[in-house]
């Protein structure tokens, strides 16, 4: 069997860079917040365009500390795609919030700006909730609609989160998400573009007050400038707490890991495209839908996702073939369980509802050589419904 994301590839090709990162760090001894992390803070904002960027212990924590910065709480709606992992709603709940499912656009798999309005129109008209916070998701790695969406946000005055857990370094004219929304989330799962060896994630924002509370937040609400001011504490500021807090920090080690994957990650997206123009070139005539990237817009190809009405079938004859393939997302939030009691959007998530009956992923990775991308799409063609 193929593997569906290859990453010891990446490690090979890297050369004994990242183990002698890790020796590096492990040698050194600050294991927590070392001086990896303040390097890699810093090449992580240059790279994203951001004035700051925080790293935090996963890209779940990420979502929550602008969250609990901004002091959501019971009585607010924050709204967010049903089309996405299960972490962009869950954090919702944990402050009282609730979330409100909206639906996705049928060409890129992202936030539906349309249906986003009418949701936020028809909150308000209910009277319930307080409208306060949106989460745009990049699924598969392109970018959600954000001039759209911060459009809407600015009209009814809403904060907005990019969650870019599958999609950082995804760029629309050359901007990346952030010059449209107020926090950019990321997570360095091993199997994101961007991962580590472990778990780990980010948060990126041009707004200073904002990121000194964070940086507070994900250290215990530890006293930060902004608390310092005009008082005195002769001992780490860790031990005066202004704020309840998480315990919410990168890993020396991962981040030591991840300065030497961010040297490449631009390369390896521009490979990641040509791999995803060859995979809609041999098969844009064999599937429903091949993935479509408005023009300007660049994607990170986090998943090479396609339509297919018989998808089911066509995952057992690729199995079959030795190709491995993913289901992103067999049951939408708003039908699960723990999520089904939670608002939708005005006239229900159709497109939603039909994109989890054909969705499927192949193989997809900055590695993946002519000969075996050649391979999986034989192996699609030659399926026969």
């Amino acid at each position: 069997m193929l593997p569906f994301i290859d990453l010891q590839a990446q490690r090979l090709r890297l050369d004994g860079k990242i183990e002698a990162a890790v020796a590096e760090a492990v040698t050194g001894g600050a294991w927590v917040m070392g001086p990896q992390v303040r390097q890699f803070e810093a090449d992580l904002a240059a790279f994203g365009r951001a004035k700051h960027a925080l790293g935090c212990a996963n890209g779940t924590d990420a979502l929550a500390l602008p969250l609990m910065a901004w002091g959501i709480g019971r009585g607010d709606a924050v709204f967010v795609p049903s089309f996405t992992f299960a972490a962009t709603a869950e954090i919702v709940p944990w402050f009282d919030a609730e979330p409100v499912f909206i639906d996705v656009d049928a060409r890129t798999y992202n936030m539906d700006p349309a249906h986003l309005e009418a949701a936020i129109e028809a909150t308000k008209a209910e009277g319930r909730l307080t409208p306060r916070v949106v989460i745009a998701v990049d699924l598969f790695g392109q970018p959600a609609d954000y001039p759209a969406i911060r459009a809407i946000c600015d009209r009814h005055g809403l904060k907005l989160i990019s969650d870019s857990a599958q999609g950082f370094g995804c760029t629309i004219g050359g901007e990346h998400p952030l010059k449209w929304a107020d926090v950019t989330t990321t997570s360095f799962f091993p199997a994101k573009p961007l991962g580590c060896y472990g778990d780990g994630g980010a948060v990126l924002t041009d707004d200073d007050g904002l990121a000194q509370l964070m940086d507070s937040i994900r250290v215990h609400g530890k006293a930060v400038a902004r608390d310092l001011d005009g008082r005195s504490f002769d001992h780490d500021p860790k031990y005066l707490n202004m704020r309840i807090g998480l315990n919410s920090r990168l890993d020396t080690i991962q981040a030591a890991v991840l300065i030497e994957k961010l040297k490449v990650f631009g390369q390896e997206i521009e490979w990641r495209n040509r791999i995803a123009a060859r995979y809609n070139a041999g098969l844009r005539d064999h599937v429903s839908v091949v993935p479509d990237v408005p023009e300007g817009n660049i994607s990170n190809w986090a998943q090479y996702t396609i339509e297919h009405p018989n998808r089911d079938a066509l995952a057992a004859h690729l199995k079959e073939q030795g190709v491995p393939t993913a289901v992103y997302y067999p049951i939408p939030l708003h039908l699960q369980p723990a999520y089904e009691i939670y608002p939708r959007g005005p006239q229900g998530l159709p497109t939603t509802e039909r994109l989890k009956e054909v969705v499927i992923s192949l193989p997809m990775h900055a590695d993946l050589d002519e000969a075996t991308q050649d391979r999986i799409i034989a192996a699609v063609v030659s399926f026969k419904s």
